[in-house]
């Protein structure tokens, strides 16, 4: 409005500047007259001549100026309607509901097969609401499909008092509202290119044969060539119906590269070559399987081998038997059904105990720290690490902020023990003081920042050391200068006795300290009927050798009645989902420590015939604790981290916050009814 004031009020005077000259001429001639009678009278013929021809043409030709410029300005205006009307972007205006009020050539071209019907936009464009009419001048973007092309539309609105004349034909200026402008921009092709572009894209993999010394030493040397021949066809299979190439880069390890518009594929079989492999017989007596590890959508092609290579180790540290495929920031897991096989060999034991040596012989102080609400395991294995220590003569402290049921028997045993320092066992906050450049911190038994006893040690302390027996998640303490991760160990204690045998010669275990170590074995185990093997008795042999009593332990682990009876009352609860899976609750009231009770629970759950898997839920200090157990048909590890937790394949759990215990059951049977549609329960 300001503008057309201004340009009204220019004209005004250029159709005036002649009067205002014929003043001019006046004080000319009344200055010439002072001078000049006769020359005044000659001067004051010709101005009275000039004002009449100014105020003649002023008030005789202005009408017909105005009408012209009227005209230029309606013919203006028709030429800027046509050029709306003909523009190619299609384009239209809607009330605030939606309603359309017009549209040009291009939009109605759109909806001409079935116009009639398409009289507001949310009809024609359903992802289009009423709320987003209401822009408020901001420009608001969405993405929608018309038949069989895409669009995207930008709207924006518009006051109706800065309509021009050809709007405000249209009955909307009396309304005092506004309007919204639509546009639509076909992205039909670009996004046809786009994904083209995307389908191109170099996905790098990699293929890691889990157990290849273990099924070649099953078979008879002559027909072990066979055995490796027949995998190798079976990959190289597999990736040329992708039209990818494989590349064998050692006896057990394959390098593989494919487009990425056949990833959709691989994963909707959810990666067939896993099962398919393990049909690869020819008399031997254990089954081949694989880990893939997969990257993509990285900003390089070396970047994509990183994803693929960081994939391929948490698919190992999961356990094998299964694919991990890391797109980006996301990663997607696939498989890990079977149980992974022990390793026969200590190589791998024997070098990292090495590499923790020279690591601590740098250091002046170990800090020794496991899982919140640590159980005995957890603790066994930190009183494993504290004897390295103190044998190499190092300070160290174990960190336990919350004390449970289950580890106060055992932990009793060293606090007030003269021959154990005061400050063996510390808080967190206490151990975050004594954190210096001399400081190392030991991770026992949980390999989950979120999780830890004290996660502010991890970003204080620079050197960090990972021990642990459960399968890795997307969570890692990802600045671990050693990390030591064992899927097929029964427990962490198993692995730390097996490290205190390489570490150094001659350190001697007291009773109390291989105590801790061999029940944590025996819990983790359930008395060695869960995840033993050979190196698992061999890890118990070597701390009954170094003073285990085995009836101390025993009684150490006793339970008190009240926590007898809640258990009992859990599983007397019980309720059977689909025939196979045993899910209850355990009452946390008058209990010391309700989440403990409910993993027992669990585990006796697992004893009824017909169970695939047991989960009790506790609810402790507004956190709803889910306790998982199988023996070999589920993985409860996947089961859990589709709730946000994990842990091992047959040993798992997690922790849900604002929810109450109904709606945390609801969410655990939709999880079910998922694996078993995706095939994921034996």
């Amino acid at each position: 409005m300001r503008d057309k004031g201004r340009t009204r009020g220019i004209f005004k005077v250029y159709l005036q500047w002649p009067l205002f000259l014929s003043v001019l001429l006046i004080v000319l001639t009344a200055v010439v007259a002072a001078v000049s009678i006769k020359a005044g009278i000659i001067v004051s013929v010709f101005t009275i001549v000039y004002i009449g021809i100014a105020l003649w043409l002023y008030f005789s030709r202005k009408r017909g100026i105005l009408a012209g410029l009227i005209a230029f300005s309606s013919a203006y205006d028709q030429s800027r309607q046509n050029l709306l009307e003909e523009m190619l972007m299609p384009y239209a205006v809607t009330d605030g509901s939606g309603h359309l009020l017009w549209m040009n050539r291009e939009f109605t071209a759109i909806l001409e097969e079935d116009k009639n019907s398409y009289k507001n936009i949310t009809a024609v464009f359903p992802e289009i609401t009423k709320e987003m009419l209401a822009t408020g001048g901001e420009v608001v973007s969405i993405h929608s499909c018309l038949g069989d092309r895409k669009f995207r539309i930008d709207l924006k609105q518009v006051m109706v008092d800065s309509l021009d004349a050809a709007v405000a034909a249209g009955g909307l200026e009396g309304q005092g509202s506004s309007v919204t402008a639509v546009y639509l921009l076909d992205e039909t092709q670009t996004l046809k290119y786009m994904q083209q572009i995307n389908d191109q894209k170099l996905v790098a993999g990699l293929i890691y044969l889990d157990n290849y010394d273990e099924a070649l030493e099953s078979v008879e040397e002559v027909r072990r060539s066979l055995l490796t021949a027949l995998i190798d066809r079976k990959i190289s299979k597999y990736i040329s119906g992708m039209n990818g190439i494989v590349k064998k880069i050692e006896k057990d390890k394959y390098f593989f590269a494919i487009k990425q518009q056949y990833m959709a594929r691989i994963q909707e079989e959810r990666f067939s070559i896993l099962e398919d492999v393990k049909t690869v017989n020819i008399g031997n007596d254990m089954a081949v399987t694989l880990s893939i590890g997969i990257g993509m959508n990285g900003d390089s092609y070396s970047q994509n081998y990183e994803y693929a290579r960081t994939s391929i180790d948490m698919a190992l540290g999961r356990g094998g038997d299964q694919a991990v495929v890391k797109d980006s920031d996301k990663i997607q897991y696939y498989g890990g059904k079977a149980q992974q096989m022990e390793k026969t060999t200590r190589v791998k034991a024997r070098v990292k105990a090495h590499a923790l040596r020279e690591l601590m012989e740098n250091k002046d102080r170990l800090l020794i720290m496991g899982h919140r609400l640590a159980d005995i395991d957890s603790f066994g294995a930190a009183v494993g690490i504290y004897r390295i220590a103190m044998s190499m003569n190092k300070k160290a402290n174990i960190v336990v902020n919350e004390v449970t049921s289950s580890v106060r028997p055992m932990m009793e045993r060293f606090t007030g023990n003269a021959e154990y320092p005061e400050d063996m066992l510390l808080t967190g906050p206490k151990a975050a003081e004594l954190v210096d450049q001399g400081t190392m911190l030991v991770i026992v038994d949980v390999n989950r920042p979120s999780i830890t006893d004290e996660p502010a040690l991890l970003e204080m302390v620079k050197t960090v050391v990972v021990l642990d027996h459960h399968r890795t998640s997307s969570e890692i303490i990802d600045n671990a200068v050693l990390s030591y991760v064992e899927p097929y160990a029964s427990s962490t204690c198993e692995m730390v006795a097996e490290v205190l045998q390489y570490i150094a010669d001659g350190i001697k275990i007291k009773s109390a300290e291989a105590d801790a170590m061999y029940a944590g074995i025996v819990i983790d185990t359930q008395n060695f009927t869960n995840q033993t093997g050979v190196r698992t008795f061999e890890a118990a042999a070597f701390l009954r050798r170094s003073g285990a009593d085995i009836t101390r332990v025993r009684k150490l682990f006793r339970e008190n009645m009240k926590d007898y009876q809640a258990k009992a009352d859990a599983v007397r609860k019980a309720e059977v989902f689909m025939d196979a899976f045993a899910i209850s609750e355990c009452s946390a009231e008058g209990l010391e420590s309700p989440t403990i009770i409910g993993a027992q629970a669990a585990n006796e759950l697992l004893e009824i015939r017909g169970m695939k898997a047991s989960v009790v839920l506790t609810d402790y200090n507004g956190t709803i604790y889910f306790s998982a157990r199988s023996i070999d048909e589920v993985n409860v590890q996947v089961m859990m981290e589709k709730l946000g937790g994990g842990g091992h394949r047959t040993i798992a759990g997690a922790q849900m916050q604002g929810v109450t215990v109904e709606e945390a059951k609801e969410r655990l049977k939709d999880v079910i009814r998922q694996m078993m549609e995706e095939g994921e329960v034996s």
